[in-house]
Parts: structure tokens; C-alpha cells; sequence
């Protein structure tokens, strides 16, 4: 290699280390608090039932209570709440369902804080009713998800992950081998020093995390700013305000039971999971339920959908999620492929580890640094020293 290629080289490289370097340095304690947090939302659900020992069924084994039953105990504990509410059926069937109310009054001003009420499903009794951000999982979704500031917390939060995924790959492109010595930089030299020890720890975390982390990056900034990346996709939302029940004329007509609209949209998908099932907003309002097929990456959040008249139960719109054109389904990956939940229990993992990878990549990246201040401030009292000399 002659001088001036080599010359060039270093000075490429002295570039991408002053990028990586203050990246890490000024944006690294955001990337750490989002890792964490991250990792804990995760398994979202299941520390929120550990923490809360009420949301667990109080005796699962008899037969559990019909939706119409279940509906009728929540507006009797909150008679007041008049809009539409979304019933979760639980994967757990010893947890209790979750009922939503997007639109409390408590909540007026605020981008996301709906009401969840828990029911058990086995005897209709309201254990809990609480709103969204007043206990632990949902603050700390909130954290993660706008750093508490609403919409500027998610603008701030979509330039850390633009920023993050240029932090990844300046990390890559400083540890990238040269040839012959790619096995010796994938492995962690246990009986080095301190010193070396923490770089591999941090070289590591950063190479083996980097798919998994460049994928939460990226995935974060669709899930952060869907307004841009719906449009830059060519995907028109559906336009559930104009689906509507037809309220028959004359005397007040009367509305079919949960049951009979989760009945009449099986129907149209006889094999697949019943999610969740939304109740009809107003006299024109329509039953939304929501099934799981497989196939879908979202066991949680699918989106098969059938829409059911109030009244007469007619199907009046239906969503089949495995019939979407690619632009559509792009934007319903997002989110699976964010929580991990896209590859099942081995992608939540994936997910959870590489979270907590973020605080040891800034603790590493820390301490390499004060070690070089501390070796280069020897360095200069040495050379001090033998000056005088």
C-alpha cells in the first residue's frame, strides 16, 4: 500500500471515530434509557400481571362468562363511559380480559391515555379499572416510546434512531478486520487485560447486536413517524368513519348481542383467533371484531377485521390481512417486528437482549474513553519529564 493510500486510510478512519465517538458521547445515554426500556416492553404484559397480582383469574377451571355478560358488568361499573369500548380476549387463559376505553374524560388533552378496565372472564367481576400512563408498564411505554412529551418526544426519538443506525455502522465500519483476522475479531479474549476485556465487550455487543439493533432502529422510526412513512408507502388508511350500522326507523331499535357479532364475523373466518371485539360507537356506530390467521405477524395486533351492522347484523366491511397488497403489510410489520413478536418467543428474546446491549455499548464506550484520556494525559507527563531531563 503506498503513502498516500494509507494516508487517506487513517484519515477516513480518524473521520468515522470522531463520528461514532460523539454520537456515543452525546446521544448515548438516550440510546441506553431506550434499550432498557425497550427490553422491559418486551414482556410488557406478563410483568404487568407479575406486579399486579389481581389481573391473574381468580379460578379458571369452570366455564367463562359470554361477551354480552362480561360487556353489561363494565358499563354497570362505569355507566358514565358512553362511547365505544374494545374487549381483549387474553392469550393467557388464566389472565383476565382488558377492556379499553380510548376516550375518558380524565384523559381530555393528552395524545394516548385510554381507560383499562380488567375483567375476569370466569365470573364478569371488575377487578381493576386504571388509566393508561398512572401505573408502571404503561409510564415506562410512554418513555420509550415519547420520553413523556408527546409528539415532540416522538420527533426527538425518530432522529435518535436515524442517529443511532449511523452509530451501528461507524461502529462496523472501525471494527471491520482486516483479512485473515476476521475469527480472532469475533472472539472475546478472556485472559487480556481490563483494559481489553471492556474494548471487546463493547466491540462485541456492537457486532453481533448490530442486525437486531439496526432493525429496532429503523423499525422505530416507521413506528415514531407514521404520518411520513404511510404516504412515502402509498397506503390509504381505511376509512372506517364512513362504515356505519343502518338504524332501522321508528321506535328505538335494538342492538344484537357481543356474541352474535362475534357468531355472524366467524363466519367469515371460521379458523381463525378471536383478538379482540369493539363495541359500536353511537347509534350509527358498527361492531368491529378482530381475528388473528396465521400467517399474520401479529398475534397481539392482527388485522383481520369484520365490521357488523348493530342492528341487523349484516357484514358490512371485511379486512382479510393475508389478501393486503405489499405496501400495507410493510407497515403492519412494523410494529411485530419492533417487539420481537414477528419470530415468536425466539424474537422477543433477540429483542430483549439487544436492548440491554444499548446501556453496555455507552458503559464500554464510556470507559474506552476515559482510559485513553488516561493514557494519553501519561503519555504527555511522560514526555514532560523527559523533556526537563
Amino acid at each position: 500500500m503506498n503513502l498516500p493510500t494509507r494516508t487517506r486510510r487513517a484519515s477516513l478512519r480518524k473521520t468515522w471515530l470522531a463520528i461514532h465517538l460523539y454520537l456515543g458521547l452525546t446521544l448515548g445515554l438516550l440510546f441506553a434509557l431506550t434499550g432498557l426500556t425497550g427490553s422491559a416492553l418486551v414482556f410488557y404484559l406478563e410483568i404487568d400481571e407479575w406486579l399486579n397480582p389481581e389481573l391473574s383469574a381468580r379460578d379458571s377451571s369452570g366455564a367463562r362468562k359470554s361477551y354480552q355478560e362480561i360487556f353489561q358488568a363494565i358499563t354497570r361499573a362505569e355507566p358514565q363511559r358512553a362511547s365505544s369500548w374494545r374487549l381483549e380476549i387474553p392469550e393467557n387463559p388464566q389472565a383476565v380480559l382488558t377492556a379499553r376505553y380510548y376516550k375518558p374524560a380524565e384523559s381530555v388533552g393528552k395524545g394516548f391515555a385510554p381507560l383499562l378496565v380488567a375483567v375476569d372472564p370466569y365470573t364478569a367481576d371488575v377487578v381493576s379499572a386504571r388509566l393508561w400512563g398512572s401505573f408502571a408498564m404503561t409510564w415506562i411505554y410512554d418513555l420509550h416510546y415519547t420520553l413523556l412529551f408527546d409528539h415532540a418526544g416522538k420527533i426527538t426519538l425518530a432522529i435518535a434512531g436515524a442517529f443511532l443506525t449511523l452509530a451501528l455502522l461507524s461502529g462496523m465500519v472501525l471494527w471491520w478486520p482486516q483479512p485473515g483476522k476476521l475469527k480472532s475479531a469475533l472472539n472475546l479474549k478472556r485472559k487480556a487485560g481490563k483494559e481489553r476485556l471492556n474494548y471487546d465487550l463493547h466491540k462485541l455487543n456492537g457486532v453481533y447486536g448490530l442486525p437486531v439493533l439496526l432493525l429496532l432502529a429503523l423499525t422505530g422510526i416507521g413506528l415514531e413517524l407514521p404520518e411520513y412513512v404511510t404516504p412515502l408507502l402509498h397506503v390509504t388508511p381505511t376509512m372506517t368513519a364512513n362504515i356505519q350500522s343502518q338504524r332501522p326507523a321508528g321506535a328505538t331499535p335494538n342492538r344484537i348481542s357481543l356474541d352474535r357479532a362475534v357468531a355472524i364475523a366467524r363466519q367469515r373466518f371460521p379458523d381463525a383467533s378471536l383478538r379482540w371485539l369493539e363495541t359500536p360507537d353511537g347509534e350509527n356506530g358498527a361492531f368491529r371484531i378482530n381475528f388473528y390467521q396465521r400467517g399474520e405477524p401479529s398475534l397481539r395486533f392482527p388485522k383481520t377485521n369484520v365490521w357488523v351492522d348493530q342492528y341487523s347484523g349484516a357484514v358490512l366491511h371485511v379486512h382479510d390481512a393475508r389478501d393486503e397488497p405489499l405496501n400495507e403489510a410493510i407497515i403492519h410489520w412494523l410494529h411485530p417486528l419492533h417487539s420481537g413478536e414477528a419470530f415468536g418467543p425466539s424474537g422477543r428474546l433477540l429483542v430483549f437482549c439487544a436492548g440491554l446491549a444499548c446501556p453496555v455499548l455507552f458503559s464500554t464506550g464510556v470507559i474506552r474513553r476515559r482510559q485513553k484520556q488516561r493514557a494519553k494525559g501519561a503519555r504527555n507527563v511522560a514526555a514532560a519529564h523527559g523533556t526537563e531531563k
